[in-house]
């Protein structure tokens, strides 16, 4: 059976200030404190920031999270709301795990 799950790219939205670093960006706060509550309710495997310059990061839930609660949980997030960060989803197949 093929590991299917999802991740969350999140990219600067038209209310990124390119003058300050990802932490000084207003709604930042939020925006953690947003996918904290996943991750204390267990359905949030790992996320954080890229630190390549890329300004954009990334939120692997659990598996077993379906699409919808997944796509209403993103799109609630006070950042996105704002226009500070967007964000997409994509489906990735897991074709290599330990």
């Amino acid at each position: 059976m093929q590991d299917t799950r999802f991740v969350v790219l999140h990219r600067p939205g038209p209310r990124w200030d390119a003058a300050k670093s990802m932490f000084e960006q207003d709604g930042v706060r939020e925006h953690v404190a947003h996918w904290r509550q996943w991750l204390d309710r267990g359905k949030l495997l790992a996320g954080g920031p890229f630190l390549d310059g890329f300004a954009a990061g990334m939120m692997v839930p659990q598996p077993g999270v379906d699409e919808a609660s997944l796509r209403a949980h993103a799109e609630s997030d006070p950042a996105v709301r704002s226009g500070l960060l967007s964000v997409e989803l994509h489906r990735w197949m897991v074709g290599m795990k330990a």
